[in-house]
């Protein structure tokens, strides 16, 4: 594995001792569950936050962000420690680009992780998009539909959607209850379809969905904490969620050259070949040699039968 650098998680003392207080409980919660080790990849369009949402994360600003660049132009890994536990965070570019899914920039992204994380394992995905996004498109279902073939459909077993901008007054006159479940029911029938997730999938795997709000405008508690509309503190919520993905029982994307290279396209299509050939048989070949064993037949009786 290529050297990456960690340093010590120093962020988490920025964070207001509350906060601070639940992330360092929560971390040692993992610890203790034998979870050293924690790497979530964070994928989705470009614009939607998903740098934004790591600094908030790491507690410093360890990506850029810009007005005028909207996402990092390639991938990123960020490693923090804190004693002996150790997170990786994958800053990825945006997914779409002229308006189609990027194949190249996620041929990207798996040549970054095998060079970064060969043998090693993906525990958790942060979907992204905005809450402020009021509408699901076909490309929406295409973005799920090339992450599923990339990594995986199991990749969504370890997924949470996480959905920024959270700080917003529903329209028409919804409740903001009302808005955030028509908006994550939406997305979540999108990642569905797009990942063409089982009911059984659907029933044994729920994927949860998070709030998120990194403008320094975002409202506080008593306690100095970043809370959503609903008064969660949102950083603690999140970290919590990720917990209990990593704890869920399901097995975490292992980084090897198969993810890596994707399907050989050699093997593609090999599951028909047998059916391919009988029916060759039956329906071409069976009929020529049946067709030329009548005219031999003919050709051998006398001219006079």
């Amino acid at each position: 594995m290529a050297a990456q650098l960690v340093r010590e998680w120093v962020g988490i003392e920025q964070f207001p001792a509350a906060t601070r207080d639940s992330v360092v409980e929560l971390l040692a919660d993992l610890f203790k569950q034998n979870v050293d080790t924690l790497t979530i990849l964070v994928l989705g369009k470009g614009g939607v936050g998903k740098s934004s949402t790591i600094n908030s994360i790491i507690g410093e600003r360890v990506v850029t962000v810009s007005a005028f660049q909207s996402e990092t132009p390639r991938p990123v890994m960020v490693s923090r420690s804190r004693g002996d536990f150790t997170l990786n965070i994958i800053d990825t570019p945006g997914l779409v680009e002229a308006g189609y899914v990027s194949n190249q920039v996620l041929d990207t992204i798996k040549s970054f992780l095998g060079r970064f994380l060969m043998t090693k394992t993906i525990d958790v995905l942060l979907y992204v998009d905005r809450l402020d996004a009021y509408r699901v498109d076909n490309l929406d279902k295409q973005i799920v539909k090339a992450i599923t073939e990339s990594f995986g459909k199991e990749i969504w077993h370890k997924a949470i959607v996480v959905l920024t901008h959270a700080q917003l007054s529903p329209p028409d006159a919804l409740s903001y209850e009302e808005f955030f479940a028509k908006r994550s029911e939406s997305l979540m029938k999108c990642v569905r379809q797009g990942a063409r997730l089982s009911k059984k999938d659907v029933q044994n795997n729920v994927i949860p969905v998070a709030l998120v709000e990194n403008s320094g405008r975002c409202n506080k508690n008593e306690h100095d904490e970043k809370i959503l509309p609903i008064g969660t503190p949102w950083i603690p919520n999140l970290i919590q969620t990720v917990s209990e993905i990593v704890l869920n029982g399901q097995k975490g994307i292992i980084v090897d050259q198969r993810l890596i290279e994707g399907p050989n396209a050699n093997d593609r299509g090999k599951l028909f070949i047998p059916l391919i050939l009988a029916f060759e048989y039956l329906f071409v070949i069976k009929p020529i040699q049946r067709g030329i064993k009548n005219d031999a037949a003919r050709e051998a009786k006398p001219l006079w039968a």
